[in-house]
């Protein structure tokens, strides 16, 4: 990142520029609300998404040095140097600074109808940590000190600069020099991990990390590509190895079947199993129906 631009930055630190402009009857779709640089050192710095209004807005927030810590939908991530963190809000996330850590940073934050689809379309491909290239990094840390030199202050002006500081962002996440996987990929690379872990924990937005999407993305993606949630899908996946195991080898006990797809209580396995067959897995054996009952793609 350029340093004359940084360097100006930090001059002005800390440094927060709000932009309220007059209400009318034109919104225009790209608006910032405010823009800054800040250095923190110590707590209190924390954020609720739920709990900041529920007007529409997102943070863009790129880390120069020490660390910061965001939740996102039940993940937990390190935000560092050379790391943009990307929000909406009202969403279900928190973000602070713990104590004894640092974290030096510049912001934009904007809302209107263009700004909140670019940022959402970049969420569901990327998730709210990015890494963007240094010549981006630079155009959002220009945008940041036009704001806090007053470059904005009429709409017009404001919402070229948040325009031009959302395109930036998009060029860089979509533009030709990214190759993004497919759709179909994705969610092939997430059936084969589940495929080859049904005895092992498969939570959703661990399934979600390996298909290179949101949990909301995800779910959303592989329920259309599947015909059913990912949850569901898993546990039909371990209910029909379940069968396979039971059918051809007689010497794997119950109980190692259970283990063997993923349940650590037997008692709890038997019970899902008869609600997917209708019978217990002993009888399931005793009786072979594995050829009926699993002749399907699918069990249920």
């Amino acid at each position: 990142m350029g340093e004359i631009v940084l360097q100006k930055l930090r001059a002005y630190a800390p440094v927060m520029k709000t932009v309220s402009l007059p209400r009318g009857r034109h919104h225009l779709h790209t608006m910032p609300t405010s823009s800054g640089y800040e250095i923190r050192t110590e707590p209190p710095y924390e954020w609720d998404g739920m709990q900041r209004g529920q007007t529409p807005f997102t943070v863009l927030q790129h880390t120069i040095s020490g660390v910061g810590q965001l939740r996102y939908e039940r993940r937990r991530y390190r935000i560092r140097p050379g790391e943009t963190m990307l929000v909406m809000i009202p969403h279900n996330h928190r973000y602070w600074l713990e104590a004894g850590d640092r974290w030096e940073y510049f912001w934009i934050s904007m809302h209107g109808r263009e700004a909140l689809r670019i940022h959402r379309e970049i969420l569901a491909a990327n998730g709210p940590v990015l890494r963007l290239r240094p010549e981006t990094i630079e155009h959002l840390a220009r945008c940041t000190l036009r704001f806090v030199e007053g470059e904005g202050e009429t709409p017009g002006a404001a919402s070229a600069i948040a325009y031009e500081a959302a395109m930036a962002l998009f060029d860089d996440v979509f533009g030709s020099h990214t190759v993004l996987p497919t759709e179909d990929d994705a969610i092939s690379r997430a059936i084969r991990f589940i495929l080859s872990n049904l005895d092992k924990p498969l939570a959703v937005p661990d399934l979600a990390e390996v298909a290179g999407f949101t949990r909301a993305h995800f779910t959303r993606v592989f329920t259309e590509h599947e015909g059913l949630p990912p949850a569901e899908f898993v546990l039909q996946q371990r209910m029909r190895r379940a069968a396979s195991l039971l059918a051809s080898d007689a010497s794997v006990s119950v109980k190692d079947v259970a283990v063997l797809v993923g349940f650590d209580d037997p008692n709890y396995f038997a019970k899902v199993f008869r609600r997917v067959f209708g019978t217990s897995p002993t009888e399931f054996r005793t009786t072979g129906m594995y050829a009926t009952s699993a002749a399907g793609e699918r069990p249920g």
